[in-house]
């Protein structure tokens, strides 16, 4: 089953206000193609919360979040303990030519995690069991590349790089001097592996990871601008300087420049 969300404080707000510091179209470029590797494919109906709950990367709500349903979860050799969230893949449907909708293919962005059954054999109900590759997909996904009788499915995939409307946003969480950030919306490699902070009265401050792409830190930051320092999965850092300004709250999300802009 996917992992459902497990924090206390809400990372989106019902009607999200996203306070932007500029303006950015997306690449007509995509070139992080890596080779087709195989791997399975299963559904999880419209009715299923899961969208809403937000899963094991953090997103919050992926409608309201913008990741609408080109989303998945992967199993446990996929999804690197929350390191490969926000990062891209194309998937296609082969081998069966009875359920596989010829000459298509779909790209999702990694948000939750497909949680494995030991209970299970790793070729029964233990999907997302370790050694396997496997993806879950919503089913509005899932039947663009095959008909939704087919269940589990034969696909190939391919990480590529991220296109992504708009810039990188930064959703402040937390409580006193526990200070957390949702990195989301991330162009290029999408995946973000290590993040620092910066007040008005500070240096440059480590961040850890604290789960998916929320990342923390203990410093009383508030009644200072805040700046960010990021480091993508194929090793670009972008720095956005004063993103949050000096009377940020928790709770409110700003976006500031992309990668790759």
């Amino acid at each position: 089953m996917l992992l459902p969300l497990l924090v206390a404080f809400t990372l989106f707000s019902p009607t999200p206000l996203v306070y932007s510091h500029y303006n950015w179209s997306p690449s007509s470029t995509s070139t992080f193609q890596s080779e087709w590797r195989p791997a399975r494919a299963t559904y999880y109906a419209a009715t299923d919360p899961r969208d809403i709950v937000g899963g094991a990367c953090g997103y919050g709500d992926l409608e309201r979040s913008g990741y609408g349903k080109a989303t998945a979860g992967l199993s446990t050799v996929l999804f690197d303990k929350g390191q490969i969230c926000g990062a891209c893949f194309e998937v296609r449907c082969v081998e069966d030519l009875r359920w596989c909708i010829p000459g298509t293919s779909i790209i999702v962005t990694a948000t939750n995690f497909c949680a494995p059954n030991y209970g299970s054999e790793v070729d029964g109900g233990g999907h997302c069991n370790p050694p396997n590759a496997h993806f879950v997909l919503p089913i509005e996904a899932f039947e663009k590349i095959a008909i939704w009788k087919a269940s589990n499915m034969p696909i190939q995939y391919r990480r590529i790089k991220c296109r992504k409307e708009g810039g990188v946003r930064f959703t402040i969480g937390g409580a006193g001097i526990f200070l957390s950030v949702l990195i989301s919306n991330v162009a290029g490699s999408g995946d973000i592996v290590a993040a620092k902070v910066k007040g008005s009265r500070t240096g440059w401050l480590p961040m850890g990871r604290n789960w998916g792409q929320i990342w923390h830190i203990n410093a009383d930051l508030k009644n200072q601008p805040l700046s960010f320092e990021m480091t993508s999965g194929d090793g670009i850092t972008l720095t956005s300087y004063n993103v949050a300004p000096k009377n940020w709250s928790f709770g409110q999300t700003f976006e500031d420049k992309q990668f790759g802009s």
